[in-house]
């Protein structure tokens, strides 16, 4: 059972002024102004409606009402007895239940329902006429593509679960919804397509899930990974996120399970390896060859990126070890300011402006590129405090970070790369060797669910390897990846079969 649950719960009395002083006194009736409370008189019964504005649609109560008055003038005709019943034949929508206490009634209320109380009845008859405000779905930011669909999920947990729906209908996708938080009571759906999705996945998500024991998660789906993968200092992430209904889609047809957070537009992807980080969907969108060579241009910029700082102070600091052919590599000209601290000021700036350009107004953004490129491009090199070659570097590693499909991942490596800096500048070339290694070492430790990070690198899987390296066509691709384990392993016959 749900922490959320544990408390001791009110069951609703036949009395119905006995549960409206209890509903007042709990929703501050009369110091919030956005609670509010319809009272009536249906065949003879004294009936309330509880409801809050902002998150109703106002024109469903509207016409909830109006059946309501209707039924209560046809009904002194009929001379009807079962209030109860006869309203819950009237109430003209989809969905409609009874629930057994307030604490369930007001958290109903608060999601966005209403509830009716009778008066004489113990049950409460909620609705569910939520209409959330938001956004509609929108492109991400972060994801898009040349080709491919223009929507993405919203902060509306409702139309998520819609636009994942749209893309599998398959009568197994299940779509599993709990409440998280002793008061946000924030809705959380776990999405998998039964059948294909390994059961173990879906049980251990759900204990966790049940276990988290926290007020409220304000910041939504970035606490409910830090109690599912218990991460710790580990820089680099253990769950995959997307906006993409597509993306998403494509996974749970995978076998993975999708965590989807109300009032967050991102979702969870479990169970995932380093390797679902440097995928991105515009090489699904391409020939086969073109999503290759997209690939491999990428996982290029990500290494590049990666070494090329910490490999060329190295090359700096012992210049030995360059051929005679490259021999030109490193400044020409010693500053006062040590090849070192440069690189650490650029990176810095570097952080600096991309942290400037997240909180820039659009209109003022190419003024913050113009004032970028002047000052720590130009002026700075004139007056002297970089080296020409400490910008150039900097600038690639940057391009090549910007160009991992996984923000997560990204600044992972920016971290990364300061650490082998700082290390070949202590060590010089052994640190450089050493600190590589460990690098490795460090990822192919690392599990997410027990599952390998470095999958299928370590371990190494032959098959699954190849569909790493290239962009299959994907009539070829017949089974589903082997770490997430499905229970349907096939994804698509051949014709013989």
């Amino acid at each position: 059972m749900s922490h959320a649950n544990e408390k001791k719960e009110t069951p609703i009395s036949r009395n119905i002024d006995e549960n409206e002083a209890l509903i007042k006194k709990r929703l501050g009736f009369g110091t919030s102004f956005d609670v509010g409370i319809r009272t009536l008189t249906i065949l003879d019964k004294h009936i309330q409606i509880y409801f809050v504005n902002g998150l109703c649609d106002i024109q469903y109560i509207i016409e909830l009402l109006k059946e309501l008055m209707d039924l209560d003038s046809r009904g002194r005709r009929t001379e009807t007895t079962d209030v109860k019943q006869a309203i819950t034949n009237h109430l003209t929508h989809v969905q409609v239940e009874y629930t057994d206490t307030l604490e369930d009634a007001t958290t109903k209320m608060l999601s966005g329902l209403i509830f009716i109380l009778i008066d004489g009845e113990d049950q409460a008859i909620a609705v569910d006429v939520r209409s959330y405000p938001g956004r509609g779905p929108e492109e991400p930011d972060t994801e898009r593509v040349v080709r491919g669909a223009r929507d993405g999920y919203t902060e509306n947990i409702i139309l998520n679960t819609a636009l994942t729906r749209r893309r599998i209908r398959d009568e197994n996708l299940r779509n599993e919804i709990m409440q998280v938080g002793e008061r946000s009571k924030t809705d959380i759906c776990i999405s998998y397509i039964d059948g294909v999705a390994d059961p173990k996945m879906v049980e251990i998500l759900k204990k966790e899930l049940e276990a988290i024991k926290i007020d409220g998660i304000s910041m939504a789906d970035k606490i409910v990974e830090e109690y599912l993968v218990k991460q710790g200092f580990n820089p680099f992430p253990l769950v995959r996120y997307t906006e993409r209904p597509d993306v998403a889609a494509n996974h749970l047809l995978e076998g993975h399970v999708l965590i989807m957070t109300d009032t967050s537009p991102s979702v969870i992807i479990t169970p995932t390896t380093f390797f679902h980080h440097v995928q991105h969907a515009e090489e699904y969108r391409q020939a086969p060859f073109i999503g290759t060579v997209l690939r491999w241009t990428r996982f290029i910029g990500i290494i590049f990126s990666l070494l090329v700082l910490p490999f060329w102070l190295l090359l700096v600091m012992q210049p030995s070890l360059l051929p005679a052919g490259l021999d030109f590599i490193g400044p020409d000209e010693v500053n006062n300011i040590p090849i070192f601290l440069q690189i650490v000021f650029a990176e810095l700036g570097i952080e600096l402006l991309r942290m400037a350009a997240i909180h820039t107004p659009s209109p003022l953004a190419t003024a913050l590129g113009l004032v970028a490129a002047l000052l720590i491009g130009e002026i700075a090199i004139q007056v002297g405090y970089f080296t020409p070659e400490v910008i150039l570097y900097v600038a690639i590693g940057a391009i090549g970070m910007f160009a991992t499909p996984s923000y997560e991942l990204g600044v992972a490596l920016r971290a990364a790369r300061m650490v082998l800096i700082i290390i070949v500048a202590i060590f010089t070339a052994p640190g450089f060797i050493v600190g590589i290694t460990l690098f490795i070492l460090l990822l192919a430790a690392i599990k997410t669910f027990e599952k390998p990070y470095l999958w299928p690198f370590l371990p190494f899987d032959p098959p699954s390897m190849w569909h790493i390296l290239v962009r299959a066509s994907v009539p070829n691709v017949r089974f589903r990846p082997r770490i997430v384990h499905p229970q349907d392993p096939v994804k698509q016959k051949v014709k013989s079969e």
